[in-house]
């Protein structure tokens, strides 16, 4: 994907786990982030349809696949938390 995104700097966000981050880590982040709100914002206005052959496109599949039909998404945050407390356990 194409975007005219531009990185700027800002000050390190403070952490609550008590992990250290690079500044090129959370510049990263920050622009993944803010890059992917972008997208979203563009798939969902109402000008979206009119440029079909432009901008970003929505994957949906044609046939989708049976077994993933329980899929439940894990909530990768709260994951982090328990395996960080069970380790605090130990």
């Amino acid at each position: 994907m194409v975007n005219n995104y531009k990185r700027t700097s800002s000050p390190r966000s403070p952490t609550n786990s008590g992990e250290l981050f690079t500044p090129a880590h959370e510049e990263n982040v920050r622009f993944i982030h803010d890059t992917w709100q972008c997208v979203l914002r563009d798939i969902r206005s109402p000008q979206s349809s009119e440029r079909k052959d432009r901008g970003p496109q929505e994957y949906v599949e044609k046939n989708p696949n049976p077994n993933l039909n329980s899929f439940t998404p894990v909530d990768l945050s709260d994951l982090k938390k328990r395996n960080t407390q069970d380790s605090k356990k130990s």
